[in-house]
């Protein structure tokens, strides 16, 4: 049971039997040797329900800050699976249309195909008086994000200890590990609270940190400074696109033949159009970063594999 919840208005409001059915809850899980399928959500279309709650002054329990257009979700033990599940995005479909949220806390109270969404995003797919609603949902795979992947040294983080938090990652990172100057790669182990952690001595930086999301793809960024509590901006995602700016070059223009001009045509040719000095490859979304706090270094995005359902339990 995580803090962050445990305190938001809807806990307080249903007290004790809450509290008697976590307990019922852990004796069950213990008795039957935990789950056996943790895991987040895949794209495959799953049925369930949906209900709301407000963070009241709160944080979601991945550790990040709400998304500016307040639609995210809260997802039950088992999808929520220890954090993984955090950055990643939903689209649910309820009796009145359908809603894009981001996975930014977690419903410990919730099972498998309970979904619990800000108070925004329920009234985007159902009326707020009916309290709960039928769904459907499924995860969305390299959904664009509102700007390139971030990295955040947690609190208390020093060369001996070393924490990240990851936002803008689009989708569930399976694995990350890091490195110092002169150094090899070391495995973070992910917490609850989504904060990535190597309990030991790292050094100053800075780092190189390399992340695999569960669709197998590997990115990689450099120059991570070890600024606690300082929000860094990287030039690397997971997936091209953003939730405000998806741009693509045009289609080369094609000069078409034609035939000399009558002698009585005295206006020159057309010169030639900006598109031919302006049609290299689409945009990559690396090129258009946000400023970041400390200068980083660009790495390359490598091209996007073919999309692979990740497991599932639903």
């Amino acid at each position: 049971m995580t803090a962050h919840r445990f305190f938001a208005p809807r806990w307080l409001a249903t007290g004790g039997a809450v509290l008697l059915a976590g307990v019922l809850g852990i004796a069950m899980l213990l008795q039957n040797g935990g789950s056996a399928c943790a895991a987040p959500p895949s794209s495959d279309k799953h049925k369930g329900k949906a209900t709301f709650y407000d963070l009241g002054g709160t944080q979601g329990n991945c550790s990040t800050k709400p998304p500016a257009d307040d639609l995210y979700v809260a997802l039950g033990k088992s999808e929520y699976s220890g954090a993984r599940a955090c950055g990643s995005y939903l689209d649910v479909t309820g009796p009145n249309g359908k809603v894009r949220v981001k996975v930014f806390d977690s419903c410990p109270e919730c099972p498998v195909g309970h979904l619990d969404l800000s108070r925004t995003a329920f009234k985007k797919i159902g009326k707020e008086i009916d309290g709960i609603i039928p769904i459907t949902y499924k995860a969305v795979p390299n959904a664009p994000t509102p700007g390139p992947l971030s990295i955040t040294f947690v609190a208390g983080t020093s060369q001996y200890y070393w924490a990240v938090t990851i936002d803008n990652n689009a989708n569930p990172i399976k694995s990350l590990s890091a490195k110092g100057p002169g150094g090899s790669f070391r495995s973070a182990a992910l917490q609850d609270y989504n904060a990535w952690i190597i309990d030991g001595q790292m050094g100053n930086g800075p780092f190189q940190v390399k992340m695999t999301d569960i669709y197998g793809k590997t990115i990689t960024a450099k120059n991570i400074k070890l600024s606690p509590q300082k929000k860094q901006t990287t030039s690397v995602r997971f997936a091209i696109g953003t939730t405000t700016t998806v741009e693509e070059a045009p289609a080369p223009v094609k000069k078409k033949a034609t035939t000399s001009p009558k002698p009585k045509t005295t206006s020159a040719a057309p010169a030639p159009s900006a598109v031919s000095s302006s049609v290299a490859a689409p945009l990559l979304e690396a090129t258009v970063t946000e400023p970041a706090p400390d200068d980083q270094a660009d790495v390359p995005l490598a091209a996007a594999g073919p999309e692979v359902k990740a497991a599932s339990c639903g």
